[in-house]
């Protein structure tokens, strides 16, 4: 018989403090199921807490055994991992060991959940919170983030698309690529809708008044889509309105429907890439492109200190990691960080959205979605006053 991995034995220490832990409710379960349910007493209370101290010791031992299979083991079955039983027990001190030494903080049970989500779903806030910190530091230290295609997006590269041939459906609720992915979505209307109050609000606040007031300053949007942002941005009166689109079908429906007739409206056809450089400084920015990853986005907000004014507002669509709600968490952190060193602060608004967001009906005809959460984390980024560059 093969000797036990190091990785194995810490398994099976941190699995039999989670059984210890959760026997009474599961007995507790037993006994309603069998059919005791007459005035009977309160389930017993929940099961002795983990000795945190004893299972730190065996962590430590363990990892000096085979640091790398101890730090890393999953559970062939569920894929379950050590961290992520460590922080469903909210052992804090061994989940720091195992981080420290190497535990992979973005590992996927084989249900695709991570160790920050056992922590979420057993209420251990301080775990998560731990997590969050190493998940921001190692996409900042590695920029794996990067690498990452943004959900909304599948095609190999922003070339492909904009070569490809597109389609709005017969109904005007989805723009399509020719794999069957949706380029955008009418269920994304009240998100624009918010998207484009934030972004016009800058000029209305600088004026100290309200926005059916004062005509809002200038405005950028890359990439048109639907129209949906831009019908909305039409609503603030924008003193100039900009809107970069690179794809040729998009940008022909634009002329088709009169974009370019509209107040204050000017159409830049091309990639934003080529022309941010001569366009000017704005007061609100949104940035919603298709078919890029999120190195695209960081490229695009690297060149924010000279687009937006002080006291200016950037938003974009928020599709980060919206499989998972840590993962997503942990990338706003990102964002927020990266925008923090050029001067902007960045936060996130959580709003509910309508239920046909998620609707079945919703995503028929869509191969592949784009999203699956509840609450979207509508970002507000605003340039400090004295950070922008200022007009040539």
């Amino acid at each position: 018989m093969a000797a036990m991995t190091a990785g194995a034995e810490l398994w099976q220490a941190l699995c039999a403090a989670r059984e210890a832990a959760e026997a009474p409710a599961k007995a507790a379960s037993e006994e309603e199921n069998s059919g005791a349910k007459s005035g009977a007493a309160p389930g017993p209370a929940p099961g002795p807490a983990p000795d945190a101290e004893g299972l730190l010791a065996k962590t430590q031992s363990c990892l000096d055994k085979d640091p790398e299979n101890a730090s890393s083991y999953q559970d062939e079955e569920s894929g379950a991992s050590v961290l992520m039983v460590a922080s469903q027990l909210g052992l804090i001190e061994v989940v720091k060991t195992l981080l420290e030494r190497g535990a992979p903080w973005n590992a996927l049970d084989r249900k695709g959940r991570c160790a920050g989500e056992y922590a979420l779903e057993a209420g251990h806030q301080a775990v998560v919170d731990l997590l969050v910190d190493h998940g921001v530091r190692a996409e900042m230290l590695l920029g794996a983030i990067e690498k990452r295609k943004l959900e909304r997006g599948p095609m190999a590269a922003n070339e492909d698309y904009l070569k490809s041939n597109v389609e709005y459906t017969s109904d005007e609720q989805k723009l399509m690529d020719p794999n069957g992915d949706a380029v955008m979505m009418e269920w994304e209307r009240p998100l624009m809708q918010l998207h484009a109050q934030v972004i016009c609000q800058r000029g209305a606040l600088t004026a100290g008044e309200s926005s059916e007031q004062t005509p809002t300053g200038d405005v950028l949007n890359v990439g048109f889509g639907m129209g949906i942002v831009d019908s909305y941005i039409q609503e603030h009166k924008p003193r100039r309105h900009v809107i970069i689109e690179a794809h040729p079908q998009v940008y022909k429906r634009m002329l088709d429907d009169g974009w370019d007739k509209k107040p204050g409206v000017e159409i830049v056809f091309g990639r934003w890439q080529d022309r941010v450089a001569s366009i000017g400084q704005f007061d609100g920015i949104f940035f919603d492109t298709y078919g890029e990853y999120y190195a695209d986005l960081k490229a695009f907000q690297d060149n924010l200190p000279r687009l937006l004014r002080p006291s200016g507002v950037y938003s974009f669509f928020n599709g980060l990691c919206p499989r998972n709600i840590f993962f997503h968490g942990v990338c706003c952190q990102v964002v927020q960080l990266q925008l923090d060193h050029m001067g902007i602060e960045a936060s996130f608004q959580p709003c509910e959205l309508e239920a046909d967001a998620n609707a079945d009906d919703t995503w028929q005809g869509v191969k592949r979605r784009y999203w699956w959460n509840d609450t979207y984390y509508l970002p507000i980024c605003v340039m400090r006053p004295t950070t922008a560059a200022t007009d040539a």
